[in-house]
């Protein structure tokens, strides 16, 4: 008789059973990095647009979200006054996912 034992199959798929998990464990993971490093370049391409934005110098707001293409996103700015008296450093800080995760952006503008 030719053929595999009951021991030789169960053996064979308990392999393909670590494989696959590990395969499908492996595939999530990079899914998750994926999505990390998107949700980063749309916050910092946000943060560089706001911060290049002309009406933003010469505005009063101090936070606000991106609006109606990004809801989700927020952003705060925070101005602190340097040791040289004609310069302020203006941090934006942009968060997201319900305020979990956030970068910050400086840049120093003139009086």
């Amino acid at each position: 008789m030719k053929g595999f034992t009951l021991l030789e199959v169960m053996i064979a798929l308990a392999i393909m059973a670590g494989s696959v998990f590990t395969i499908m464990a492996s595939f999530n993971h990079h899914i998750d990095i994926v999505t990390r490093d998107r949700e980063e370049t749309v916050a910092v391409l946000l943060a560089r647009a706001k911060l290049e934005d002309p009406d933003m110098k010469s505005s009063s707001d101090t936070n606000g979200t991106f609006a109606p293409e990004w809801p989700d996103i927020t952003w705060e700015i925070t101005k602190t006054p340097t040791e040289l008296s004609s310069l302020d450093r203006m941090v934006l800080t942009v968060s997201w996912d319900n305020a979990r995760r956030s970068l910050s952006l400086v840049q120093y503008v003139t009086k």
